[in-house]
């Protein structure tokens, strides 16, 4: 594979994230980090250094190597923690995004375990800080790749969608998926700047492809 990613500080975040409720429940996601870890595996053997954020997903995790260093979290708080203490601490030349991360938590999180047995139960939610568009305002000179998801809507919304999203994000690259086709043939589309749209089927040929367009994208 081609070698221009080696020696280059690469930061992967991938899985689900947690939301606690009480001291016993959380909120999640259906996601595993499934392609989050075959984009690791694949930039590892470019000769890139990598770090890798992983969820609680149900992925099967590489083994950690010179050229991959693997740190876990469980909660949305973790992710926040982490991404601001890497970035701010360490030059990344790559930052590439999957998480599944939270969009809300709730106002409240009750310190012991919410009674059982409740006929209702009424929960208030508020919107998170939204990590990714943290990244660039750490270090503008990241190149950073986003990953944005849509349910049941049209491949020309669905870009429409991600393109804005990469602009709101100031992102370089955004891998655009329609969630019916995740758990299938896993369609995505990888989309640009300048909205140059390549169309890749399958997590082995999406991560593979990723690569060649952030080789192509950093010459």
């Amino acid at each position: 594979m081609n070698n221009s990613l080696k020696n280059k500080n690469i930061l992967i975040t991938a899985g689900p994230t947690w939301v606690p409720i009480d001291k016993v429940r959380v909120i999640t996601n259906v996601f595993g980090g499934n392609l989050g870890v075959e984009i690791a595996k694949n930039i590892s053997k470019t000769g890139a250094k990598v770090t890798f954020l992983f969820g609680p997903g149900r992925a099967i995790l590489p083994k950690e190597s010179a050229n991959l260093k693997i740190i876990k979290f469980k909660y949305y708080s973790d992710l926040l923690r982490l991404i601001k203490k890497e970035i701010g601490s360490k030059k990344y030349d790559i930052v590439i995004h999957s998480a599944a991360v939270a969009d809300y938590i709730p106002t409240k999180t009750d310190k012991g375990k919410i009674k059982s047995g409740q006929q209702d139960l009424s929960i208030q939610f508020k919107p998170t800080k939204k990590i990714v568009d943290l990244i660039k305002k750490i270090d503008p000179k990241i190149f950073l790749v986003k990953f944005k998801l849509e349910v049941g809507v049209s491949e020309k919304k669905l870009i429409d969608i991600a393109y804005n999203s990469m602009l709101q994000s100031k992102a370089d690259l955004i891998v655009a998926n329609e969630f019916s086709s995740v758990f299938k043939d896993h369609k995505a589309f990888i989309i640009d700047t300048k909205k140059n749209i390549v169309k890749v089927s399958g997590k082995g040929a999406i991560s593979t492809t990723l690569i060649k367009e952030m080789i192509s994208h950093l010459k």
